[in-house]
């Protein structure tokens, strides 16, 4: 029997309104992050926004990574679990090995303006079925058992499946 492996991303975004604490710290240490290494590409301050500095300086889009490193402790206290996404037992089941970081917008001069974004994929997963507007999936192991556990969750806003594999 052929089973569906997909694995999904989960787009954060995470700016000046957004209020749980690991929000907010991760809100302000990008941005403070964001101003430093954004020095090295405004030497003479002409541009005060991240719009400007990705139109007129080259290498200026390096500052995704560069700024991601601001945030990985952060990532590292979510120990592997995608935040906000539950199952419909208020769970959270979604694990994470990679990220992508996104500088969304941001202004030098202020901070209301920061705007940012984490690309969470999750881990392989089997999926199983759809029902209504609900995945029906488990964890992808190599292994044959008897018996699958499985997580039914809603698909929500900034949810989508990444990648689909069919395999026999």
């Amino acid at each position: 029997m052929s089973q569906k492996i997909i694995t999904l991303c989960y787009r954060k975004i995470i700016d000046d309104s957004n209020s749980s604490h690991w929000d907010k710290f991760v809100h302000e240490d990008s941005f403070l992050e964001f101003k430093m290494q954004s020095q090295f590409y405004n030497q003479d301050g002409k541009y005060s926004s991240f719009a400007e500095l990705l139109m007129h300086v080259p290498g200026a889009d390096k500052l995704h990574f560069l700024v991601s490193a601001a945030i990985t402790g952060y990532l590292r206290q979510l120990n592997g679990i995608i935040p906000d996404i539950l199952d419909n037992l208020g769970r959270r089941f979604l694990t994470f090995e990679n990220f992508k970081f996104e500088i969304i917008n941001s202004d030098f001069t202020d901070i209301e303006k920061h705007k940012v974004a984490i690309n969470f994929f999750s881990k392989p997963l089997v999926w199983h079925e759809s029902i209504d507007n609900h995945l029906l999936v488990s964890q992808f192991t190599e292994a044959e058992t008897e018996e699958t556990f499985t997580n039914l969750f809603q698909i929500q806003p900034f949810v989508s499946i990444h990648s689909i594999k069919t395999i026999s």
